[in-house]
């Protein structure tokens, strides 16, 4: 196992983009991994090379050190869940408070999956886009669920794999302001433009944070956030 390879969960979305970036300014080498489970939001897959190939012309560097992309099918978690990401219906909250959009052990198998890739890649670190301060309360964005991942991970493969996530104690302001840190306005105008959020995965409507239904919980936390980003730019 190297300990200067990466592997990074990319949805083609603003978070995992944005933690590509992270990662690719950090790592000499980077893979990256998306999941196909039937999700209403397919259509963010689309953007995934795109957002590959720009990140490369941005920076050569990058380029460089971008290694290959992989997708699995996780059909079957997709087949169990009902939810508002998995199934034709109205995006609500449960009776136990948790949104519908919540996949139940999601980010729990995405880790798991991303682990087993790394072990044969023979990669040490795993980049995803959880986030404890600007998210819907999903008990596997946790910083806790992580950390106990991490232990459950290197105790069940026998290595000693490290998760990052880089956005967990940073808001979606803050997500847009990194992306400016790493790679300038060329980077945040990428992200606008090849990254999809939005939970319907509609694809029509272009705002200024980019497209999106603009009215489900993602699109609206992501119009706040970037509008937040760009008041402190301009002000």
């Amino acid at each position: 196992m190297s300990d200067n390879r990466a592997l990074v969960l990319f949805s083609g979305g603003q978070d995992s983009a944005t933690c590509l970036a992270w990662a690719l300014d950090r790592f000499a080498k980077v893979e990256t991994l998306g999941f196909d489970y039937g999700q209403r939001h397919r259509i963010e897959l689309n953007g995934r090379a795109a957002l590959r190939a720009g990140m490369t012309a941005l920076n050569p560097a990058w380029g460089r050190r971008l290694g290959p992309d992989h997708t699995l099918d996780l059909a079957a978690l997709g087949a169990v869940s009902d939810t508002a990401l998995t199934r034709d219906t109205q995006i609500a909250f449960a009776a136990d408070g948790l949104p519908n959009t919540f996949v139940p052990g999601r980010n729990l198998l995405f880790l798991t999956f991303a682990a087993a890739l790394a072990y044969r890649r023979g990669l040490r670190h795993i980049v995803g886009g959880m986030c404890e301060t600007d998210y819907s309360g999903y008990p596997d964005c946790r910083d806790d669920t992580i950390k106990a991942l991490q232990v459950a991970l290197n105790l069940g493969m026998d290595r000693r794999f490290v998760l990052h996530t880089p956005l967990m104690w940073i808001d979606k302001a803050n997500t847009w302001r990194l992306a400016e840190e790493l790679g300038g306005r060329p980077l945040v105008d990428l992200i606008v433009e090849a990254s999809h959020t939005c939970y319907l995965g509609e694809r029509g409507a272009r705002h200024a944070w980019g497209y999106g239904c603009g009215a489900c919980p993602a699109c609206e936390l992501r119009a706040k956030g970037y509008s937040a980003f760009v008041a402190d730019t301009t002000g």
